[in-house]
């Protein structure tokens, strides 16, 4: 009977023995590759190396185009409008007749007149002769040769007032729009054609007080016209306003292009381009390598295999670069790809 009982008992000694080493087998088997991937765990990044370089200070902004001479050319005289010459869309040179107002009631106006004239001088001269053969005396010619001058201030006055009733071109430009038709009547002061002079273009901007001091007439600047995009054109600060807007707190730059075939109409949209200034060794990095951190802006670099997360202040932004002014050195190693994945202290492997 014994050893039956015996032989039981080490049986079971032997199995428990059996089970506990399996255990323990298994669990360091599962246990150690695992913490032995987390300490050897390593971010794949790329870096580039931070060197001092340009980069330009370079303002856009939205701008409406203006016609470099915009007038209103006005009737000088009350009347009927007898004639007009040019017809809109018609170009016209400086002096040249644009319209004539009530001609006829001039012209016999100013005959008149002249007809006066010539009747006072010819008395005067008789006088003058009587006078010199002591026939009359002093009083009756000074008589004589004041409504001479009198006549004479008509006659000028007529002629003012005839020259009033044939209209000139006061610039050479383009007739955009008359204002009445032949027949109609006109007053004294009302527009009869508008005119435009296209072959150059202002372009009026308004700068922020920031950044207008960097600006200086003839400063070169690149103009986009939003209805020929893809196109680029040359030109330069014409003026710089002294004083800012009151409502706008912004100071009006005007730019000039030249418009020789006319294709850039007044009041197209255009965007203006000025180079405000040059940094010489900025210290940059790409636009897409910053990360936000709870409103913080963040760069990482790495340093003997680890990211180092630095906080940094921005500057100028040019293209797809930005100007760093605090928080990074020449010489980090600044990581540009893969640095979403990494933190402060994370194994990181270049590649």
């Amino acid at each position: 009977m014994k050893y039956p009982l015996l032989k039981s008992c080490t049986m079971l000694s032997v199995f428990l023995m059996l089970v506990t080493f399996t255990g323990c087998g298994r669990s360091e088997s599962t246990a150690d590759p695992k913490n032995t991937h987390n300490k050897t765990r390593a971010v794949r990044v790329s870096v580039v190396k931070v060197e001092p370089v340009p980069i330009h200070d370079i303002m856009i902004l939205p701008a409406e185009t203006e016609a470099w001479e915009d007038v209103l050319a006005p009737a000088e005289t009350d009347g009927r409008v007898e004639w007009i010459g040019p017809q809109e869309g018609d170009k016209v040179k400086k002096g040249q007749l644009l319209a004539k107002i009530d001609v006829s009631a001039l012209k016999a106006a100013l005959a008149r007149a002249e007809a006066a004239f010539k009747l006072a001088e010819d008395l005067y001269q008789r006088r003058k002769r009587l006078f010199g053969q002591r026939i009359i005396d002093q009083e009756e010619l000074d008589r004589s040769l004041t409504e001479r001058n009198l006549a004479r201030a008509n006659l000028h006055q007529a002629q003012i007032e005839h020259r009033r009733g044939f209209l000139l071109a006061p610039i050479t430009g383009m007739v955009n729009h008359l204002f009445v038709d032949e027949g109609e009547f006109i007053d004294r002061g009302k527009p009869l054609v508008a005119l435009v002079n296209v072959d150059r273009i202002k372009i009026n901007i308004n700068v922020p007080e920031m950044n207008v001091r960097y600006l200086r007439p003839r400063q070169e600047a690149m103009v986009t016209i939003d209805a020929y995009p893809g196109r680029q054109l040359s030109g330069a600060v014409d003026f710089v306003a002294f004083k800012a807007d009151p409502a706008t707190k912004t100071f009006l730059v005007r730019v000039l292009i030249d418009n020789p075939n006319h294709e850039i109409r007044p009041g197209m949209i255009a965007r203006v381009s000025l180079q405000l200034r040059v940094i010489p060794d900025a210290l940059v990095a790409p636009l897409f390598a910053l990360v936000d951190k709870s409103g913080e802006r963040i760069l990482f670099v790495e340093k003997d295999g680890v990211a180092y997360s630095r906080t940094v202040s921005i500057g100028i932004i040019e293209g797809n670069r930005i100007q760093i002014t605090r928080g990074l050195n020449a010489g980090d190693h600044l990581i540009v790809m893969g640095q979403t994945e990494v933190e402060d202290g994370t194994r990181v492997q270049v590649q």
